[in-house]
């Protein structure tokens, strides 16, 4: 079935078997600086302020460059100051040495932009009016403590206060027939990395599952959500993922941190740069098999982890000129 054609209405929950399978269903020199929590408290109209670390040499060189080319704005003209991640001597926030250390990729995370407040991390990475995309390398991921223009899919707005777990990052693909899939393999991975750090530290599991197509859900209610967008340009596809994940802000709806307060009687918490750098070890992993052998040897994994599993949903497919509605279940 065509993505352009089919479309799929929830009904409700119901115990039967016989359902097609997901396929079927979706074919410088500058003196150090204090950064303390005042930066973080700019309205709108103010400078947004980027600050660049690498996890290598490599990376740390491509931040220079960044940074003395001024390459990275913003879709509005805003004014934008970069700064490099040695030049931070107070940071109240983001714990780039944790990320860093957790981090064990080869190409994800490797290249960290991060900003105390930002329009929108997909901004800075896929801003379709200049040469952002073009000057990162492909990895490369901006992280913001706080998004005002935070976005989702159909031009929603995502709520995105402190607390919340938001960024963006890049990939380049050469085919467009499998990009869609991306946000599945994305969705995976953030319940994997979830499952992984709650293994990892002896915590209780949490019922974290995926509303597809691209929605994170704990105990049945929002808490994630994971946006797509591409450009076509070189015969390649520059794509972009953006993911938002209430990891310590109990609104607008629930929180990680929330749930495990309930099932535990621990102080740990979770953190954000643990949640991050434990996405990108599994992402690796998971988009080298899905380019290498396709979505197919994930599909057994990504059912065990939707909420959809004995659901009534009404498939859609538009023939010549009807709309013909077949009533199925999922399996």
């Amino acid at each position: 079935m065509p993505f352009t054609t089919t479309h799929l209405r929830l009904i409700s929950p119901l115990i039967h078997p016989s359902s097609p399978s997901i396929r079927s269903l979706v074919s410088a020199n500058t003196k150090p600086f204090r950064l303390s929590a005042s930066s973080a408290a700019m309205d709108s109209n103010s400078s947004c302020m980027l600050v660049l670390s690498g996890k290598s040499l490599a990376e740390n060189e491509i931040a220079e460059s960044l940074k003395s080319n001024s390459t990275l704005k913003l879709p509005d003209n805003s004014e934008v100051s970069i700064h490099l991640q040695s030049e931070i001597v107070k940071q109240e926030s983001f714990d780039v040495e944790l990320f860093m250390n957790s981090l064990a990729t080869n190409r994800f995370g490797r290249l960290l932009i991060w900003s105390p407040r930002l329009p929108s991390t997909h901004d800075v990475v896929s801003h379709s009016f200049n040469s952002n995309f073009c000057e990162l390398p492909v990895g490369a991921v901006c992280v913001a403590d706080v998004q005002f223009k935070g976005r989702g899919r159909s031009k929603n707005a995502w709520e995105s206060p402190k607390g919340c777990l938001m960024f963006s990052f890049t990939i380049q693909m050469e085919d467009g027939r499998v990009v869609p899939l991306l946000q599945y393999v994305a969705s995976l991975a953030l319940t994997e990395a979830i499952n992984y750090v709650c293994s990892r530290d002896g915590l209780p599991c949490l019922d974290i599952k995926i509303k597809w197509p691209n929605d994170l859900y704990l105990n049945g209610i929002k808490v994630g959500g994971i946006l797509c967008t591409s450009t076509y340009r070189t015969k390649k596809f520059n794509v972009s993922i953006g993911i938002g994940l209430n990891v310590n802000n109990e609104e607008p709806t629930t929180c990680l941190n929330a749930v495990l307060r309930k099932l535990s009687d621990s102080t740990y918490q979770f953190r954000r740069e643990d949640v991050i750098a434990a996405f990108f070890n599994k992402f690796e992993t998971f988009y080298d098999t899905f380019i290498n052998q396709g979505f197919q040897t994930l599909e057994e994994l990504y059912y065990k982890t939707w909420l959809h599993s004995g659901q009534r949903v009404i498939v859609q497919e538009k023939n010549e000129d009807q709309v013909v509605e077949n009533v199925v279940t999922i399996q």
